[in-house]
């Protein structure tokens, strides 16, 4: 963007370089403060806007605009963003060549640019430093500023000498922004960064958009295919706890004819960048991975993530859950819920030699815990944990949807309570549910379990509902798993009265699916019925764009704008205009093409016959 000597406003900038027209909650407060020069702290959800919020006032104030970002990815992908509405912008890391690495640093010299994304080790290391002390600067803005807490989930060592900027360049405007912290982590982001001082900004945790639910894992891939045929043709990320099942669950839907791939640290950087790639690109719909991908992924059309282990923690979960639907409109967030996931967590954590570390992480661990075993409102758990308190329901939960049907289970329960006791407490919950329901294994033979009293007398129950059982009598506080001891479930003092029948107790009937009947019907739009024919039509010209460019398909225009084309059919450059997020320069660059497109579709349905709206 050429900089002029009369600068437009800030709306105009929003509107021409950006192609909005309105700037969502607390955005223009933050981008007028740091005009003015001021410090920011902000907090605000995945998809949210956080990005407008250095990146405007980058446009309005002298010299150049530092943007540290932790990942190679995300700063390419918002470098070709801004590319794309005609924002001189441009990337300095260790995927930059020699020659790329010298044309950049002379633009930099040169006053050409209006944002740099740098790395840390990039930043902190050589003479960038010495070199940006000799250049004027707009603003430093440190992305995903939680990567600087060590009680941050995704704490980087290189990002907590960030401080070093504050002290460096005392007079340039600074601004940390993140989406996922607690208040400790909170706390400790102002403290590394020399923000104590600074404003802080709290946009509500809430993604609307996005409906959560979670099922208990019972025949994972199969949960899995089944909520996916219900998403043929979207793109979602799929995650996993370790290389090995990120790998198997990739082969097995590949094999189903599902376009997926892999994805994790342990893969040669090359097949790592080459799916990357795909997915942005749409080439494939499906990423398996670990958490090793996505942090900072700006694909806004990304319309489901399924957790395939339980999170450690519900930072992680949000951050995650959030890569979805980050265009505003409608996403799901699946989360498989096993028993043995807790088991396996715990495990790991209590290996952690620092007591504090490990206190705080079975913590959060405790938290994800109860998300996944509530039985209210997902939402209302969910932000709460950030202090994001909800007074109602939100309506757009699996609970809310369909609330768990509760029952008499004091039968049920006394006859779990009682085969733990009768198997002496020193087994897990996979044994305790085949001794129930009369298993006829070697292993109940020889230990003589096929003799106890309690030897099928749950046979009319399946494996998943005795493990539901299970799991809530651990979770209400009956039994509990010594984790130091293989897990194996022992009676607490409140079993007691419970199995002399002083007491009744009501559990939540298992659910291993999602009654179909309850499920909301999705549309890709939010914003009411739209052409579905017109808009594949301008997704395919997106893409046959996007490919011939080299970029994603996004970076020319988002779904919500395509549907808005698809909805309102502009045939002249005003109204195209007035599309959510075309600027001027898209205008220029894309407008003849797609009203060429949306004109010749009109002409073929006026002789064809109706159109085929799709009803929200």
């Amino acid at each position: 963007m050429q900089r002029q000597a009369q600068r437009p406003s800030v709306l105009q900038t929003l509107s021409d370089v950006f192609g909005y027209s309105d700037f969502r909650p607390l955005q223009r407060e933050i981008i007028d403060a740091l005009i003015a020069g001021e410090d920011a702290f902000v907090l605000m959800p995945t998809g949210g806007g956080k990005s407008l919020c250095y990146q405007i006032p980058a446009l309005h104030r002298p010299g150049v605009a530092v943007v540290v970002s932790p990942l190679i990815a995300l700063m390419k992908d918002q470098v070709d963003a801004l590319q794309a509405s005609g924002v001189a912008a441009a990337c300095y890391n260790s995927s930059v060549d020699g020659e790329q690495a010298r044309k950049i640093l002379a633009r930099l010299h040169a006053g050409e640019l209006d944002l740099l994304y740098v790395s840390p080790e990039r930043l902190l290391g050589g003479d960038l430093l010495q070199r940006l002390g000799e250049v004027p600067l707009a603003l430093f803005a440190i992305d995903e500023a939680h990567c600087v807490s060590q009680w941050g989930h995704d704490f980087r060592p290189e990002y907590a000498r960030l401080g070093l900027l504050r002290e460096r360049f005392p007079d340039v405007p600074l601004i940390g922004l993140t989406a996922t912290a607690d208040e400790q982590t909170r706390e400790d982001i102002r403290r590394v960064l020399g923000l104590q001082r600074a404003r802080t900004w709290q946009g509500g945790f809430d993604r609307p958009n996005i409906r959560y639910a979670v099922l208990e894992k019972h025949r994972p891939f199969e949960q899995l295919q089944a909520f996916l045929a219900a998403h043929r043709g979207e793109a979602g990320i799929v995650y996993a706890l370790s290389r090995r099942r990120v790998e198997e669950v990739a082969e097995r839907l590949s094999a189903t004819g599902v376009r997926a791939a892999a994805y994790h640290a342990g893969l040669p950087p090359e097949r790592r960048q080459a799916t990357q790639e795909a997915f942005l690109r749409d080439d494939i719909e499906v990423v398996v991975a670990t958490v090793a991908f996505g942090m900072g992924i700006d694909k806004p059309n990304v319309r489901f993530v399924v957790h395939y282990d339980l999170p450690r923690n519900i930072e992680g979960y949000y951050q995650e859950t959030g890569r979805a639907g980050r265009d505003g409109l409608p996403a799901e967030a699946l989360l498989l819920y096993g028993a043995q996931d807790v088991v396996t967590a715990r495990r790991l954590i209590e290996n952690t030699e620092d007591e504090t570390r490990r206190r705080v992480e079975l913590h959060k661990l405790d938290a994800m815990v109860a998300l996944a075993e509530s039985l209210g409102c997902r939402r209302r758990v969910l932000l709460n944990y950030f202090g994001d308190h909800q007074d109602e329901d939100c309506g757009h939960c699996d609970r809310c949807d369909d609330p768990p049907e509760r029952y008499d289970a004091t039968r049920d329960a006394q006859m779990a309570l009682s085969c733990v006791y009768r198997v002496g407490q020193r087994f897990g919950i996979r044994h305790v549910v085949e001794v129930l329901r009369g298993a006829d294994t070697e292993r109940i033979r020889r230990l003589g379990h096929d003799r106890l009293s309690t030897y099928g007398i749950g046979g009319e129950r399946s494996d998943q509902e005795w493990m539901s059982i299970l799991r809530q009598l651990i979770h209400l506080g009956f039994l509990r798993q010594d984790i130091a001891n293989y897990a194996v479930l022992q009676l607490t003092e409140r079993a007691r009265p419970l199995l002399r029948g002083e007491v009744t107790l009501e559990l939540a009937r298992p659910r291993v699916r999602e009654r179909a009947g309850q499920r909301r019907k999705r549309s890709v739009s939010s914003q009411g019925p739209y052409d579905e024919a017109l808009f594949e039509r301008l997704r395919a010209l997106r893409k046959q764009l996007a490919d011939e460019q080299g970029v994603p398909p996004y970076v020319i225009f988002g779904d919500a704008s395509l549907a808005q084309m698809a909805r309102d059919q502009p045939r002249d450059a005003e109204a195209f205009l007035a599309v959510h997020g075309v600027g001027t320069h898209k205008l220029e660059k894309y407008g003849e093409a797609f009203l060429r497109a949306i004109a010749d579709y009109c002409t073929d349905t006026s002789t064809s016959g109706s159109p085929q709206f799709r009803q929200q």
